[in-house]
């Protein structure tokens, strides 16, 4: 079993660890994606549930108030701080793990279900991360994942940091958004679990384009240390940008972005 986060997944580590607490912020934005999520699990009380890539513990307390015993693993230490904090604070019984989604820390049919909302999809070695969640779901477990659209809004968000971004490593990695698309997760999954999917909307609503801005430059990994290795202009050449994207989705209240992604319900074979 494996304790330690895989040389290739620190710097990774280094990105998600940035938004710290604040990531919190972040998860209340796809809330309703999560809540999704876990009634397509049905995790019941008593079951012994992994939400993997935890981040600040939304899902995992989620699934705690419905009773089962819930372990929160992450790659990123300071993000299971505050997830082991707030968990506390809600009276809730959670145990959070540092765990790398490609070698987890766990034994072979640990857990009676496995959950990860959008978060085992930027897993930078994709099948490695799918053959450790079967490995640790028992037979006739389940898993239940939500993974963002190929296409789809957050995409489009991930595109405006893009040019932003240094140029990716030869050969580059994986696309998180490959696990948008149905035949993917297939591949990834589908030798194991017998898998059904269901499409659904997120939005993403704030007071205005530039509330976001401050959102996720404060609390995202990805934008907080992208923002933080720009100089001056164009750090605000990409706050012009990313200010830009989500003013196209004005309401006379402000923002509201609709976010599609996929729910994922596999059973283990």
């Amino acid at each position: 079993m494996h304790y330690e986060i895989q040389p290739h997944n620190a710097r990774p580590a280094g990105i998600w660890n940035s938004g710290g607490a604040r990531y919190n912020e972040i998860s209340r934005g796809i809330a309703d994606s999560i809540e999704h999520c876990v009634l397509r699990l049905d995790p019941r009380p008593g079951e012994r549930v992994l939400d993997l890539a935890t981040g600040t513990g939304w899902t995992s307390r989620v699934v705690a108030r419905r009773g089962a015993q819930v372990t929160g693993a992450d790659i990123s230490a300071d993000l299971l701080a505050f997830a082991a904090e707030q968990a506390r604070s809600e009276g809730l019984d959670v145990t959070y793990q540092l765990g790398d989604a490609e070698g987890l820390p766990f034994e072979d049919g640990a857990f009676d279900a496995v959950i990860s909302t959008c978060g085992v999809m930027f897993a930078s070695r994709p099948e490695t991360a799918a053959a450790e969640m079967a490995r640790v779901c028992r037979k006739g477990g389940r898993i239940c994942l939500t993974t963002w659209l190929a296409e789809g809004s957050v995409f489009k968000m991930f595109m405006v940091m893009k040019p932003y971004m240094p140029p990716p490593p030869e050969p580059a990695p994986p696309s998180p958004f490959a696990w948008g698309r149905t035949e993917r997760i297939e591949e990834l999954l589908g030798q194991n679990f017998e898998l059904a999917f269901e499409k659904g909307v997120s939005f993403y609503r704030e007071p205005s384009a530039e509330a976001a801005w401050e959102r996720f430059s404060g609390g995202y990994g990805p934008t907080k240390a992208l923002a933080a290795s720009l100089d001056e202009p164009r750090r605000a050449d990409l706050r012009r940008d990313f200010i830009a994207f989500h003013d196209q989705f004005s309401t006379p209240l402000g923002i509201c972005v609709p976010r599609e992604y996929w729910v994922t319900r596999g059973i283990r074979h």
